[in-house]
């Protein structure tokens, strides 16, 4: 089926998603081979009702779903519907593969890359995984037996995968962080506050993070007494009515704006659209694990205190983590010690200006820049067409 002709324009699949830590890098790998071969046709393969079939269309790309769904560990019997779906995915993935003939297909992590990339592999069709985790997923070494490469992020990969077949790339991420150029005055005046005064940045990922949110509502009598340290939080949208409750409770006042008048020294949002200047304002990072955001930190040299979620598949947000912490690049709070301990090491941090200094430098020596152009290189190799 693949048919590689240096004459015709490539033709890509890239399938995956889910969360944004996988939609932001598929994205990325398209604009890069876009960079390189404008006349690509990229199309997407994801999932029906997550968050790529939004996010995929509004990048410019065009998306299909398929009907796939992840497997519920905890309740086995509920899986009878999931393999039903997974079976439908499979044959739905091979008349888009049909249709649209594709010379190579991508998976990025996330339910519709399974289908996707079983199917391309039955049909001849060569195969890139992009692994972001410093621990494989079920899916991806399934997947691996039939890739042709396999792009990576962390050292100690052949643990999972053929060593031959593994190609050391680093995470792609959003570009528009990387080309800001905004001064750390600016960005921080940017959100109302004060340039002079250390400022925290804590992230919920898209969709919120519990432990971190209810650590924060816990907290904040304690950020309102700490004025001279700013915070900005990123909620998510599950949260964000649960914190303006929290904080009517604690301040009497209602929360009509980003900023409250009764914290001044606080900002809440659900969403941060212009991620680049909360990054450019943060002296410290409260965050999660995920893959790609830890890709963001390395990049940008942010002093970063990660409480990964442990309601991952292998518990990978915590390997990921330790990658760092055993490099002295990252502070790690387990998850279930947030409430008690995630404040007053985030105040105890921030005010030492050493500390940030040696985390900055540590995560930095971590950066793997240019990956979605390394990424988009080696997929146009795999049909001939660079």
């Amino acid at each position: 089926m693949n048919k590689s002709h240096n004459g015709e324009a490539p033709r890509i699949i890239i399938s995956g998603g889910g969360t944004g830590g996988h939609i932001f890098p598929a994205v990325s790998i398209a604009n890069a081979i876009k960079e390189l071969r404008p006349d690509a046709e990229i199309l997407f393969v994801g999932a029906e009702g997550r968050m790529e079939m939004q996010r995929v269309p509004d990048a410019g790309y065009k998306i299909i779903g398929l009907p796939v769904a992840g497997f519920d560990r905890k309740r086995l019997w509920k899986n009878f519907a999931v393999i039903i779906k997974l079976l439908r995915s499979q044959l739905k993935a091979r008349r888009i593969l049909k249709e649209f003939h594709p010379q190579v297909a991508v998976g990025v992590g996330g339910y519709a890359s399974g289908p996707t990339l079983k199917v391309a592999g039955m049909m001849g069709v060569p195969t890139l995984i992009q692994e972001q985790n410093s621990y494989a997923g079920v899916t991806n070494k399934l997947l691996a037996q039939k890739a042709c490469k396999i792009c990576v992020a962390y050292d100690g990969m052949e643990k999972f995968f053929p060593a031959d077949k593994i190609i050391m790339t680093g995470n792609p991420v959003r570009q528009n962080l990387l080309a800001n150029k905004q001064s750390r005055e600016a960005a921080v005046t940017s959100f109302g506050f004060n340039p002079e005064k250390k400022t925290i940045l804590i992230l919920g990922g898209s969709l919120g993070a519990r432990t971190i949110n209810q650590t924060l509502i816990a907290a904040l009598d304690t950020i309102k007494a700490y004025g001279d340290i700013q915070f900005i939080w990123q909620t998510g949208k599950i949260y964000i009515q649960q914190v303006k409750d929290a904080i009517t409770t604690t301040t009497g006042e209602a929360v009509r704006n980003p900023r409250i008048s009764a914290i001044p020294n606080l900002y809440v949002t659900d969403f941060i659209k212009d991620m680049a200047s909360a990054y450019a304002a943060a002296d410290l990072v409260i965050s999660r694990a995920g893959a790609g955001s830890i890709s963001e930190f390395c990049l940008l040299n942010k002093p970063v205190i990660l409480v990964p979620s442990p309601n991952v598949a292998e518990d990978h947000q915590t390997k990921n983590a330790l990658a760092l912490v055993d490099k002295e690049a990252a502070i790690y709070v387990k998850d279930a010690d947030a409430m008690k301990h995630l404040i007053p090491v985030a105040l105890e941090t921030v005010a030492d200006a050493q500390k940030l200094k040696t985390l900055s430098e540590n995560i930095a020596k971590l950066a793997l820049p240019d990956s979605a152009t390394i990424i988009a290189k080696e997929v146009l190799k795999l049909i001939n067409k660079l």
